[in-house]
């Protein structure tokens, strides 16, 4: 239900209520803070430098200790009385807390007390009218003129309410900030609080993009890849049970059957570049094992894991020494290579060397940007050497927990 517009002669009081009551709240609390303060001088206090210095420095640890039970009320009367939620501060202690019950607060609960003084003299001044009628006809009589006066008080009165609701709205506008500031967590914190939030989200995308990568892997190996097999089996038994058929239809036949073995084996490799079964169902050293063993140079691998790592980093790891082998075979002139994984100390290296020309260039188009990229997405950490004339080095190390 939309609530109604306020009269606009009543707009600046909008709110002002609730404003006023976190003001008086606020008030409250403070009194407790500075009665820790005053309590050295209520009997005159101490007179001599040092006894003065103790007594500061005593009640100053008093506050310090209460630092925390202090910004608990505060942080419940934000939220009780605004609805705004001051997150909690990485430590229970700290003087930017200390310096807000010391300065800040005292300083606005003071303004405070102020705006609720000018609240009450100003609804007194407003209502002059009504005390004036309540005093006894003889004594109104006797006032000439009392109308006249009780009007500039009324008009003072009607000012005095537009002022307080002003300074109540400004006060918890700055108390708000203040608390904000010091209260709450600090700059450095919230900036490693929004980096942790951010590492969260990345790895849950990550985790996503590799769990649609399986996916899509499973649909194409159970769908298309299937229907490609049945499609060259029946080619092929054409060929065999219909031998009768005019040389035009055989070829005809013969270039389909060719052409399905073709499409299957690039779906497999495919399949293979996505999320291979092989490195979900048997881990790592197995999937590299057979790209091993697919690979048209010799490729040694040697592998050493206390633990299988994390399904995203194997897949970080599988997609390095894939992309890096079919970079050897392409550009590298190279008559063999070399994959060595290991696992220390929370991290999982890769190291993939060949025999090749060298002089891999990052711009040139070789994918090595895009490994970069990838190796980053789980915050590892990626560097090549490849000088001319070889041999070429591709060196991941990517964090895990073995």
């Amino acid at each position: 239900m939309r609530k109604p517009h306020p009269v606009p002669l009543l707009r600046p009081f909008e709110g002002a209520g609730r404003a006023t009551a976190f003001l008086a709240t606020g008030v409250l609390i403070q009194t407790a803070a500075l009665v820790v303060l005053a309590v050295p001088w209520l009997n005159g206090g101490p007179t001599k430098a040092l006894s003065c210095l103790v007594a500061v420095l005593a009640a100053l640890a008093v506050l310090g200790a209460a630092s925390p039970v202090l910004t608990r009320m505060q942080v419940a009367r934000f939220r009780s009385r605004l609805g705004t939620e001051i997150p909690a501060a990485g430590r229970r202690w700290s003087w930017r807390q200390v310096r807000y019950h010391l300065v800040a607060g005292p300083l606005i609960a003071s303004g405070g007390a102020c705006v609720l003084t000018l609240w009450a003299a100003s609804a007194v001044a407003a209502t002059v009218y009504v005390w004036i009628w309540a005093l006894p006809p003889e004594t109104r009589l006797a006032q000439a003129g009392y109308t006249v006066q009780a009007g500039y008080l009324t008009a003072a009165g009607l000012a005095g309410l537009y002022a307080a609701a002003w300074l109540s709205g400004a006060l918890v506008r700055l108390d708000t900030r203040a608390a904000l500031e010091r209260l709450g967590p600090s700059r450095a914190e919230r900036l490693e609080r929004r980096v942790e939030e951010v590492t969260e989200s990345r790895a849950g995308v990550v985790d996503a993009a590799d769990a649609e990568r399986r996916r899509i892997e499973r649909d194409l190996h159970d769908g298309a890849q299937q229907r490609l097999v049945s499609l060259a089996v029946n080619l092929g038994l054409a060929k065999v049970t219909m031998p009768g058929l005019p040389e035009d239809a055989r070829k005809v036949i013969d270039e389909a059957h060719r052409e399905a073995k073709e499409a299957i084996a690039e779906l497999n490799d495919l399949v293979r570049g996505l999320h291979p079964a092989v490195l979900e169902d048997r881990g790592l050293d197995a999937a590299l094992s057979g790209l091993a063993d697919r690979a048209p140079l010799p490729v040694g691998v040697t592998v050493d894991l206390p633990a299988r790592p994390a399904a995203r980093v194997e897949a970080v790891a599988y997609f390095v020494v894939s992309e890096t082998l079919a970079n050897v075979v392409k550009h590298a002139r190279a008559s063999r290579a070399d994959v060595e994984v290991e696992g220390r100390g929370g991290i999982l290296r890769v190291v993939v060397r060949d025999d090749g020309v060298g002089g891999a260039d990052p711009s040139g188009g070789t994918g090595l940007a895009g490994l970069a990229r990838r190796v980053a997405s789980v915050d590892g950490t990626f560097s090549f050497s490849s000088p001319r004339g070889g041999p070429t080095v591709v060196t991941v190390e990517l964090p895990c927990v073995l």
